[in-house]
């Protein structure tokens, strides 16, 4: 169904709109689409009326058969003398296409156009609250994504911090990784070169160690002044000044051409020597006793701080590695001074010929404790004896010259050597009660060919015999010497015939650690039975020496060796 309407001037416009809207209305329009139409076709409308003319509004109703929109259309009225142009048109969607409404109540009168204007007013205004709720509403909207940005940009900030925080917090913890590493790194080097320089008493061998351990890890070059040292193979010829002012005032010396930075360490010009080499010079201190000075090159352009007090506290221990290894040589010179003065010359008898030797320790201060010793008694007998004194050192030295001379004493009234030993046991319970020996006496007859031998806790005496049979004479000994127990010691007797060789010695020519001292007695038996009569009586003196060389040959020298060769001549 189609309707239309003429437009002169602004009343039709009006009546025109006000009907469009009330078939709108009676079509089932929403409100906001019924407004759209209104609002487009009166400013259409007013547009027209400006222009000038007549126009023609046609407005077209959905049926059922047909389309369910309702249009409205906008031409220039024909012979009217209006403008042309293209038709204008609007069209809304219609939910009631069916619904029919009556001429009557499109075509009101005049006076309920007031009516339809402010019923299409009142649409205006539902829709435009609408608007301002959905204005408001976007308004909240947009405060809250407002908020809500200036939240995320704080989260970010928040969030940025704490990677900072936590980059620096693993940054700090790494630093802190890596020095307690090195600081590890440092003391492990300083306990094992402070074990290195402390294994050895010799000053050489420390000497020689000492720049073995620096170089080249803590340092380019390494060298070791150190005063009054006998040995120049280990002293440079010149020393820098920071070496010789190191040595005066005790304290550590930096030279080079720039500020060390070093804790504890005094800052020098470069040395005239080198001046393209920063030196360090620390001073080897003991006791508060200069012993010499360590100068040292840097591995790289420079030492690390912490480098050069683990460097200072080295040099402080090989100073006392260095005065240990003094000390324990003075002590050792003394001792085995003291020792080969106490040695008694061996003294000349008819038919029978003597040969001893005594060699002190190399290794350890283990000198003093190994003696021998030669004598006529009254009755014109020999008396031979070797012992070991417990302990070692000057001690042990000073003991064993005590124990010497009581032993001499108490040949003096006679007596076997059981006897004697029996007097020495007494002596050293009541006035040494912390000291033990061993020891091993014969005694030679002058008018008999015969021996008496007594051992108190020593390896057994040896008897070679003129065919080169080898006897161990193990009869019963007596305990160790100075033991808290009373004890006899008896004498044992032997025959001796022409071409025979008695063999008095101490533990260190047999005893080895690993071995035990049967399978040394059994090598020292069958060195001594490999010699003819003949050469012992021609050359005593060398067949000790050939003896001791094979059972020599695997000793570490841990202790003292002594021999005593007594060889009755065919």
């Amino acid at each position: 169904m189609t309707r239309t309407w003429r437009i002169c001037d602004v009343t039709d416009a009006g009546r025109a709109r006000a009907a469009v809207a009330r078939l709108a209305t009676a079509y089932g329009v929403t409100t906001v689409e019924r407004a759209r139409l209104t609002a487009a076709l009166g400013g259409h409308l007013r547009q027209c009326l400006t222009r000038g003319g007549t126009w023609v509004l046609t407005l077209e109703e959905p049926s059922p058969a047909g389309t369910a929109d309702l249009r409205a259309v906008v031409t220039p009225a024909p012979g009217a003398g209006t403008a042309g142009g293209a038709p204008w048109t609007v069209t809304v969607r219609c939910p009631e296409p069916g619904r029919v409404v009556g001429e009557d109540s499109v075509t009101e009168d005049p006076d309920g156009l007031s009516g339809a204007l402010l019923g299409a007013d009142e649409d205006t205004a539902t829709v435009l609250e609408r608007l301002a709720e959905q204005e408001a509403l976007v308004a909240f909207h947009r405060e809250e994504l407002h908020q809500t940005n200036q939240g995320v940009v704080a989260l970010h900030a928040e969030l940025d911090a704490a990677g900072r925080a936590q980059q620096e917090a693993f940054a700090a913890e790494r630093r802190a990784r890596e020095e307690a590493e090195n600081a590890r790194r440092r003391l492990t080097f300083l306990a094992d070169a402070s074990a290195a320089l402390n294994a050895s008493l010799d000053l050489d061998e420390i000497v020689r160690r000492l720049p073995e351990l620096l170089v080249p890890r803590y340092a380019g070059g390494a060298d070791v002044w150190v005063f009054d040292h006998e040995d120049g193979r280990h002293r440079p010829t010149t020393h820098s000044g920071a070496a010789v002012l190191a040595a005066r005032t005790g304290r550590p010396q930096y030279a080079a051409g720039h500020p060390g930075g070093l804790p504890g360490v005094d800052d020098r010009p470069p040395s005239a020597l080198d001046p393209e080499r920063p030196l360090l010079c620390v001073p080897l201190t003991a006791r508060r006793t200069p012993l010499g000075v360590l100068t040292l090159s840097p591995p790289g352009e420079r030492w690390d701080p912490d480098d050069a007090v683990m460097l200072i506290e080295l040099a402080r221990r090989a100073g006392i590695a260095l005065d240990n290894a003094r000390r324990f040589e003075h002590n050792r010179d003394i001792a085995e001074t003291l020792q080969r003065a106490l040695l008694t010359e061996l003294p000349a008898t008819p038919g029978l010929s003597l040969a001893a030797r005594y060699l002190p320790a190399t290794h350890g201060l283990n000198i003093g404790g190994d003696w021998y010793d030669a004598f006529r008694q009254r009755d014109g007998s020999l008396i031979t004896v070797v012992g070991d004194v417990t302990g070692h050192g000057l001690h042990a030295a000073v003991m064993m010259s005590q124990l010497r001379t009581a032993l001499r004493a108490y040949a003096v009234d006679g007596g076997g050597p059981g006897r004697l030993l029996t007097r020495l046991h007494g002596y050293l319970r009541h006035l040494q009660p912390d000291l033990f020996a061993t020891a091993v006496i014969a005694r030679f007859h002058p008018d008999e060919q015969t021996l008496t031998w007594a051992a108190a806790g020593h390896p057994p005496p040896m008897l070679r015999l003129p065919d080169g049979r080898v006897r161990v004479l193990d009869a019963k000994p007596g305990a160790m010497l100075g033991i808290p127990l009373h004890q006899d010691i008896t004498d044992h007797t032997e025959r001796l015939a022409p071409g025979s060789t008695l063999a008095l010695y101490t533990d260190g020519l047999v005893e080895r650690r690993a071995q035990g001292i049967d399978p040394g007695i059994e090598r020292l038996a069958a060195a001594l039975g490999a010699y003819g009569s003949a050469a012992l009586d021609a050359h005593l003196e060398k067949s000790a020496d050939r003896i001791l060389d094979p059972l020599l040959s695997d000793s570490e020298r841990d202790d003292d060796v002594c021999l005593l060769l007594c060889h009755l001549h065919g």
